[in-house]
C-alpha cells in the first residue's frame, strides 16, 4: 500500500479508510477564502455500497489500495452460482450471480473476464465491452410509418429484448454492448 495525500485523491482511486475499502466517486478541490484548502470526496464502500462524503486536507495521508487483476474463464452457471476458472492456475472460484449483477446475462461458456481481487477476495468483474448474440425472435417491420429511422424489438438467445434496426431478422448474429445492452452492429 502506498501513502497518498488528501489532494491526490481523484475519481477511481481506491483507498483504505475507517477500516474499509472505498473508491472515490467524485472529488472537488476547494480553496476557501479563509482556512486551508481541502479535497471534498464522495466515497463508495466497495463491499456493501454505502456512500460517504469526506473532506481530506492536503496534509492528511491515506493508504491507496492496488487490486490484483487476473484473467478468468467463465465455465458454467449452476443455480444462482457462477463458476470461473483462473487461466493461469486452473483454480476455480464460485460467485453469486447477484454479485455479478445484470452483467451475468452476457456470460457465455468459455468467455474471458477480468476479476479484480483484494487479498484473494473478488472485488469487481469486468466483461468484454461487446458480445455476439443471436436473434431468436424479431418483430415484423412496420412499413410507411415515417421517414425517420425506426427500430423494432428483438429477443436474443440469452432472453434479453432490445431494439434493433429493421433489417435484422431471426437467426442474425448481432453485437451487443455489455455496458448498456444496446445494439452495436451486425456480426460478421
Amino acid at each position: 500500500m502506498a501513502k497518498i495525500t488528501g489532494n491526490e485523491i481523484s475519481p477511481g482511486t481506491l483507498i483504505e479508510f475507517n477500516g474499509g475499502l472505498w473508491v472515490a466517486v467524485k472529488t472537488v478541490k476547494v480553496k476557501p477564502g479563509k482556512g486551508g484548502a481541502y479535497n471534498q470526496v464522495e466515497l463508495k464502500e466497495i463491499i456493501n455500497g454505502t456512500k460517504l462524503n469526506q473532506r481530506f486536507r492536503s496534509d492528511e495521508t491515506v493508504d491507496e489500495i492496488y487490486l490484483d487483476k487476473k484473467d478468468y474463464n467463465f465455465l458454467y452457471a449452476s443455480g444462482d452460482m457462477l463458476t470461473f476458472m483462473d487461466v493461469e492456475t486452473y483454480e476455480q472460484i464460485e460467485l453469486q450471480s447477484d454479485w455479478v449483477g445484470d452483467q451475468a446475462q452476457y456470460l457465455a461458456d468459455g468467455m474471458k473476464v477480468m476479476l479484480q481481487l483484494y487479498e484473494g477476495r473478488p472485488i469487481s468483474i469486468k466483461l468484454p465491452a461487446q458480445v455476439t448474440l443471436e436473434v431468436v425472435e424479431a418483430d415484423p417491420v412496420l412499413r410507411g410509418g415515417t421517414a425517420a429511422p425506426s427500430y423494432k424489438g428483438a429477443k436474443l438467445e440469452n432472453g434479453m429484448t432490445i431494439q434493433v434496426p429493421p433489417f435484422i431478422n431471426t437467426g442474425t448474429k448481432i453485437i451487443v454492448s455489455t455496458e448498456d445492452g444496446t445494439y452495436v452492429r451486425r456480426a460478421e
